[in-house]
């Protein structure tokens, strides 16, 4: 793994500081919403392809409707599609709630797996189906912190409306 200079961490530190600051007041408030609704879904069948609680969820699916309910944005339906937002990076040591994490699982270092960081190194996922679907999972687990790549705040690019509705 390359590590960025301690230029280029600084300048990606002060883009994130720049392209959030205005909202970093609001953020937790928008995390708590997403999180509490996730937390009420432990338990929701796994099902591939699901995107409500109907149906039940696969990972994308569940971070999708998170977002859709709560704060109204619409985010790709895939894994591959949701870690290309062109939201701002954060490294592993500074997760937020309402981070989104993503994983390879699959073992080839593609992304097929995401979850939203709750604290205190957990994270909500529609996990699958033999592990009976949403549920909370620990990064430390050695299996998630060896298949962890990266993670986004994605919470930085709500809409001002959003913002305004979470005082």
């Amino acid at each position: 793994m390359v590590m960025p200079s301690v230029d280029e961490q600084d300048e990606e530190s002060t883009e994130i500081g720049a392209f959030s600051d205005d909202k970093s007041y609001a953020l937790p408030q928008l995390a708590d919403s997403i999180l509490n609704h996730g937390l009420s879904l432990v338990g929701t069948r796994y099902r591939f392809g699901g995107s409500s609680v109907k149906s039940g969820f696969d990972c994308s699916g569940f971070i999708g409707y998170l977002f859709r309910e709560e704060l109204g944005m619409q985010l790709p339906r895939s894994t591959r599609d949701m870690i290309n937002i062109d939201a701002p990076l954060v490294d592993r040591a500074e997760l937020e709630p309402g981070d989104l994490v993503f994983f390879s699982t699959a073992g080839r270092g593609r992304v097929s797996h995401a979850g939203i960081y709750l604290g205190d190194d957990q994270f909500i996922h529609s996990s699958s189906s033999r592990s009976g679907g949403v549920r909370v999972d620990s990064l430390d687990d050695r299996y998630w912190k060896r298949t962890f790549i990266e993670a986004k705040r994605v919470l930085a690019l709500a809409p001002s409306e959003t913002l305004a509705r979470h005082p």
